[in-house]
């Protein structure tokens, strides 16, 4: 046993099995007991010593177990698994001399485990081997199996045809069955290219039920089966795919009917898609009941993906033309598009109704039919009259249009510090946990601005006060509950003292670390250094990190030195702002006190002063010069002064020009594309501030820098470094937005709505970063701009007028995109904010329906205008200009239909020398009842 210890120590893995297979079951048993000792151990250690003996211990432990579930535990066990080569030849030399029928169990036992690769499956194919029992199917070894088959189609030079690695595979009979049971796919089957390929899953699937090797009418069973119950779009695709390549007969496609219909109503736009093309195949055999289709055509009709309505209308349509008399049962359903939000489906629709309404005998048909035709648009008022007549109720007065915002924010005031140590302890162990990993956080575990601020000022401020009053059971809790934490144990890493990289949880860990006497005085001196951010290459980013960075380190020395009470930068409120007149008592406090205020904590302090209401601002101004020391006088001309931390320059370009000298990539690099704004310098930043505050002071000009050091993390200390001044931080932050509208940068808008609930005024810096916001790349960051709109118009800080102008612009210089824009429009539409965005849209869209050729998404940015104005009307706002000339051009495409379809809602009030557009569509409509 001692040998085989020393030779687990010394990290000499082959030795392992003979001196295993020498040990009897009692010398197993003791010796297990010690390798369980040595891996406890182990997990202390630092990686490049667990790596030395890993496998060895990995090795030595299986086999001095006597017990096969105990064994197939140790054989899975995460802290085991990190190794070069495979182990498992090694393993089971040392299991030799075990009974086939124990092994037998062990591989039942070790394929039930998770995260099965290649060489687990190889592992378990020889112990049933060599147990001669039946090969366990279960998920995890079936995942196992599909990476194996993999690795096998790329071991020669030239790559071996799935179909035919999976026709020599003995095993693939049994196991290919479980990929259509499985809750998801393995990640190896979800890929296939060509449709017509037989390499791939789909194909080599197809293949063997062609052979016999699989049961054709099961793998049709199956995936009919997981089509209906659905799951992520991967692998309802592969599915698909496969069931398309088995081809189902006319029998199987008739017995399955409602499958059918359930997928055309609910699955997929692919599964839809076949399972429509099924149902037009059964309807031309006569097998698709009247009944049934009215019932899916109802559902189908109310889907968003256009090409199923259109196809379903024509279906329809076929049956109609077919047989009228079915009109009474399938009209009803035909109305269900008459809700679409495309103009053209709800076109189609009313001629469907208008051709075939004769046929309805039932008056009650005829009622439904008028109900469902009231809610068309204004467009189709004339024509829906003239169709139903006396069953069409007189409009009524529109009622006063009453908008429908979120409630504006309101101020909450921020907790007070933890008074306890084991409260403390508790919060700090939590968030600097979170980052322990040292890696940068995903965009979806970034907790909000206010919730991170929040959290890390109370923690900050309760590791001063209780650093002074309990610093022997703070520092003993915190050593206890942060051991094995990386930094703890190893020192901080550079990139934690680094101004481009830090956050707060990072800033935590430096008090921490200081606290726990885990930095040198000659460490703090070089780092502290470093959060002065100058030259021509610094960013906000870490202009704004540095300030954070800086009042952390002064913090740790006051830690050290006892003697502050509290941090004068504490938030009052949870946007991060102080209030005035707690600031005045807190320097009354430290004036009783002796004590001196640190220079960055007293800085941010003056960053974060409320300044709303000017007899509060007044008051507290004189209260500050009362105190008759050189802070207090800091504090009331700082409350006094009416200036910007960094006034805000207006960007240049002010008019729509569509740039078309030099090419997109050209213009691009000369920065002629650029829409950015400048800030002036502020002199008293660069002359009474610390040094790592006087970047902020320094003049900014406008330059699209983009900055690889922030990566997907938005920073909450950013927008309350400067609670106040959104203005100016949206003009330091605009290359961010900038990029995440022209670049496809993903998280680069989260800061925007705790922007907008800051307490400043709201201008053309602001404006435009919305502008950006709305037009970012992925959906997320433009939920996150429509949530800072909102908060803006619920405010009454929203300019509606200027914000659709700077849209303008920037589409007219293909920063961003009208499509991308009119997602987020009419998400915040759909809130109920129609009159907010109609005036956004107002001012945006001449600019756009000037252009000689249409932009594309325009006609769904014209939609979006036209659900707003049918919703809140058009009073007090003038007709759009180039609207009329839009509507009248000829052709029926969306933006055509959605022009007329705006322009309706303005009544008579239509440009002047233009024929009005809808006469020729409404003479259409009405040629087709005639007929």
């Amino acid at each position: 046993m001692n040998e085989l210890l020393t030779a687990v120590r010394a990290g000499r893995h082959h030795d392992v099995p003979p001196l295993v297979l020498a040990l009897d079951r009692p010398g197993r048993r003791s010796a297990l007991a010690e390798l369980k000792e040595l891996r406890k151990e182990v997990r202390g250690w630092d990686w490049q010593r667990r790596d030395r003996i890993r496998k060895a211990l990995l090795v030595a432990g299986a086999g001095c177990h006597t017990g096969a579930a105990g064994c197939a535990a140790w054989i899975g066990g995460r802290d085991l698994r990190d190794w070069t080569r495979s182990p498992y030849p090694l393993i089971l030399a040392s299991l030799k001399d075990r009974d086939p029928a124990w092994l037998g169990d062990l591989a039942h036992r070790f394929a039930g485990r998770a995260a099965l690769s290649e060489a687990e499956y190889t592992f378990v194919g020889e112990l049933t081997r060599i147990a001669r029992v039946p090969l366990p199917v279960t998920d995890n070894l079936v995942t196992g199996w599909t990476e194996l088959v993999g690795a096998a189609r790329w071991r020669r030079r030239t790559r071996r045809p799935l179909t035919e690695i999976l026709r020599d595979d003995p095993h693939a009979a049994v196991l290919a069955p479980r990929l259509f049971e499985m809750a998801e796919l393995p990640p190896q089957v979800d890929f296939y290219d060509a449709p017509d390929s037989q390499d791939h899953w789909p194909g080599a699937l197809s293949a063997l039920a062609e052979d016999g090797v699989l049961d054709r009418s099961y793998l049709v069973e199956r995936c009919v089966a997981r089509l209906m119950r659905g799951g992520n779009s991967v692998d309802q695709r592969f599915f698909l795919a496969v069931l398309q390549r088995l081809e189902a007969t006319e029998d199987e496609e008739k017995s399955r009917l409602r499958d059918w219909t359930a997928m055309a109503a609910d699955g997929i736009a692919p599964v839809a898609s076949h399972a429509q093309q099924v149902l037009v195949r059964l309807d031309a055999r006569g097998e698709l009941p009247v009944r049934e289709l009215a019932d899916v055509s109802g559902a189908v009709l109310f889907r968003q993906e256009k090409k199923l309505v259109r196809a379903q209308l024509t279906l329809l349509g076929k049956v109609l033309r077919r047989d009228s008399s079915t009109a009474g049962e399938l009209l009803p359903a035909v109305a269900e598009a008459f809700g679409h939000e495309a103009i053209d489906v709800q076109e189609r629709a009313l001629k469907l109704v208008a051709r075939y309404l004769p046929a309805v005998a039932g008056p009650d048909v005829r009622e439904q039919l008028a109900s469902a035709a009231a809610q068309l648009g204004p467009m189709h008022r004339e024509t829906v009259t003239a169709l139903f007549g006396e069953l069409v109720e007189a409009e009524e007065a529109p009622q006063a249009y009453e908008e429908f915002l979120p409630p504006a924010p309101v101020l909450r005031r921020q907790d007070p510090a933890p008074e306890t140590v084991a409260e403390l302890v508790e919060e700090v162990a939590a968030r600097v946990k979170a980052h322990a990993s040292e890696q940068w956080i995903p965009a979806s575990a970034v907790l909000d601005a206010s919730a991170g601020i929040s959290g890390f000022e109370r923690a900050l401020d309760g590791l001063v006060r209780l650093a002074r009053s309990d610093r022997e059971e703070l520092t003993g809790s915190l050593r206890e509950a942060l051991a094995g934490v990386r930094f703890v144990e190893h020192g901080l890493s550079p990139y934690m003292v680094d101004p481009r990289g830090i956050s707060t949880s990072h800033g935590l860990s430096v008090v921490v670390a200081s606290l726990l006497g885990l930095v040198s005085e000659r460490d703090r001196v070089a780092w502290r250094a470093k959060t002065v951010v100058t030259g021509p290459d610094a960013c906000a980013h870490a202009a704004l990190n540095g300030v954070l960075l800086d009042r952390v380190w002064e913090a740790s020395e006051a830690i050290a030195a006892g003697r502050v009470p509290f941090l004068l930068a504490t938030p009052t409120w949870h946007t991060g702002a102080v209030e005035a007149a707690e600031l005045v008592e807190r320097l009354r406090t430290y004036r009783e006190l002796g004590v001196r205020p640190g220079p960055a904590d007293f800085a941010q302090a003056l960053l974060r002063v409320r300044r709303d209401s000017e007899p509060e601002r007044a008051e507290a101004a004189a209260a500050a010069e009362a105190l008759g020391t050189g802070e207090g006088d800091r504090l009331a001309a700082w409350i006094r002064a009416e200036d910007a931390v960094a006034p805000v320059l207006r960007h240049p370009a002010t008019t729509v020009s569509r740039p078309s000298g030099g090419t997109w990539w050209q213009r691009t690099t000369s920065g002629a594309r650029q829409v950015l704004v400048a800030t002036r310098e502020r002199l008293v930043i660069q002359r009474d501030f610390p040094e790592a505050f006087h970047w902020l002071g320094h003049a900014q000009l406008p330059r699209a820098q983009e900055c690889y050091h922030w990566g997907p993390e938005r920073s909450s200390h950013w927008t309350a470094t400067l609670p106040g001044d959104p203005e100016t931080l949206a003009a330091w932050l605009m290359p961010d937005l900038l990029f995440a509208a022209d670049q496809g940068q993903r998280g680069a808008v989260g800061f925007l709505p705790a922007l907008a609930e800051s307490a400043g005024e709201t201008g053309g810096a602001m404006h435009l970063a919305l502008a950006y916001g709305l037009g970012a790349r992925h959906p997320e960051d433009r939920t996150a701009a429509v949530d800072a709109l909102l908060v803006l118009a619920a405010r009454g800080r929203l300019d509606g007028a200027v914000l659709g102008r700077e849209l303008a612009i920037l589409v007219d210089r293909d920063l961003v995109k009208v499509n991308r824009t009119g997602d987020a429009l009419g998400t915040a539409a759909a809130t109920g904010a129609y009159r907010t965005v109609l005036t956004v849209l107002a001012a945006m869209l001449p600019g756009l329906l000037a252009y000689e050729k249409t932009p594309r998404g325009l006609g769904d940015l014209l939609s979006v205008a036209a659900e707003c104005a049918e919703r809140c009307g058009t009073g007090g706002i003038e007709p759009i200009a180039g609207l009329a000339a839009t509507a009248g051009r000829k052709g029926s495409s969306q933006t055509v239909r959605q022009a007329a379809r705006l322009l309706a809602t303005f009544g008579e009030r239509k440009e002047q020398g233009t024929a009005d557009p809808e006469s020729d569509r409404k003479a259409t409509i009405g040629d087709q009842i005639n007929t």
